[in-house]
């Protein structure tokens, strides 16, 4: 056991394993691998402030100086061929290879490509990468008219910032409603009526058969129904596929994503998996997910490293996740797939409520809008596993956590019992 870790991916997920390898004491080499050639960074505001200020800068997740001196042998730059896991090593493309005692896949996931004629011309655009967010700020510059097809956080938070800078904005969504499964229903219709409200075009129910050029740069949209949408630049933001090749070239167990147990393990146990690409039992939920999130990401981080350094914790991490799209701030904790009922505390109109899903009298998750402190208690109940009742919910914030704070209390009798 002398050739330590290697970390395949230099997004969040990938930075917090080496620093978490790093704060848990393990002093073999540590090798972080990205195909970038950028310092690690902060890819949230790559969808707002950094799009719509030509002057703004990546965020590093953290500075250079953090790698040398925690001896995080960082390469960007580096793509890997091939997994070999009988010997343990990884094949560069180029040449070489690299040994390792443990593997960990933090390998991400890509936007889903469209597939309609017109749409390998300039000015069609994903983002995912600080190089696309460049293209895009570049040319939303040049481009009176962007077209945005898919009504989903990353679609809708880049048209709420490219109206702000004054552009003709419409969004493209096939099904009948903006955020799809993400939020609930009372939510996408409020986010769609602030929207509006600003100037974008919402157009759902609608699918696109073609992609319109000149010159080779895309100029126009056209709808299945034969509407022609003017467009300098399309945003394709119609979902993202995890990048799982590698792991499935290596014979690993592969289910909507890398198949890991509740430590992060692959079906090879000395490799490991964690991010956007893994797919696993959630413990909460009782089901199989692969979720694409920043806390999901660096919990299963922190918790690959533990793996490897000899603890036996089990996934337990609660999961949120949050949007900014134009004055909205939205919170989301838990997954409330399966809610039959919900409660609504707070105030549509002033743009601030929050929305409390149930399954039966189970509390599985808070939607929230403007109420960050709803939201932080709703990560602090659902850890506790505690489900106030929908009276409790309608006292308010003060009776919540009076609540929360007398469960608590009573827990250790309880477990005692």
């Amino acid at each position: 056991m002398k050739n330590g870790v290697v970390i395949v991916g230099a997004g969040h997920a990938g930075v917090q394993a080496a620093a978490s390898l790093r704060d848990d004491g393990y002093d073999r080499p540590v090798i972080l691998v990205g195909d970038e050639n950028e310092l690690p960074y902060h890819k949230p505001p790559l969808s707002k402030t950094f799009i719509k200020d030509a002057e703004a800068r990546p965020q590093p997740l953290r500075g250079e100086a953090f790698y040398t001196g925690s001896a995080i042998d960082f390469r960007p730059g580096i793509r890997i061929d091939r997994i070999d896991a009988g010997r343990r090593s990884v094949e560069i493309s180029g040449g070489g290879t690299l040994a390792f005692d443990h593997l960990i896949l933090a390998t991400g996931s890509r936007p889903r490509t469209l597939s309609l004629p017109g749409s390998d011309l300039s000015g069609v655009l994903s983002l995912r990468s600080l190089a696309d967010a460049r293209l895009i700020r570049e040319l939303s510059a040049q481009s009176d008219e962007v077209v945005i097809l898919g009504g989903g956080f990353i679609g809708l938070e880049i048209a709420a910032t490219l109206r702000a800078a004054s552009r003709t904005v419409t969004v493209v969504e096939a099904v009948d409603r903006l955020l799809g499964r993400a939020v609930a229903p009372v939510v996408a219709s409020h986010v769609r009526q602030r929207l509006e409200g600003t100037g974008v075009r919402i157009l759902t129910g609608t699918s696109i058969a073609r992609l319109e050029g000149e010159i080779g740069h895309v100029a126009a949209a056209i709808t299945s129904s034969g509407e022609r949408l003017p467009a300098r630049m399309v945003i394709v933001g119609i979902g993202a596929v995890p990048n799982v090749e590698l792991a499935q070239a290596a014979g690993l167990s592969i289910a909507n994503g890398i198949r890991v147990d509740h430590q992060m393990r692959t079906s090879v146990p000395e490799i490991l998996a964690i991010g956007d690409a893994a797919s696993y039992r959630h413990w909460f939920t009782g089901g199989d997910v692969r979720l694409e999130s920043v806390q999901n990401a660096t919990d299963q981080a922190r918790l690959a490293a533990r793996t490897i350094t000899g603890h036996a914790d089990g996934y337990s991490a609660v999961p949120w996740f949050w949007s900014d799209i134009g004055d909205m701030k939205l919170q989301m904790v838990g997954l409330t797939a399966g809610s039959d009922s919900h409660v609504v505390l707070g105030d549509l109109p002033d743009n601030k409520f929050s929305i409390y899903h149930y399954a039966g009298d189970r509390l599985l998750g808070i939607e929230s809008v403007n109420r960050p402190g709803d939201h932080m208690l709703g990560r602090k109940m659902l850890g506790a596993g505690f489900s106030p009742t929908p009276g409790i919910v309608a006292t308010g914030p003060d009776g919540l956590k009076a609540a929360l704070a007398a469960f608590q209390e009573e827990e250790p009798v309880r477990a005692a019992g």
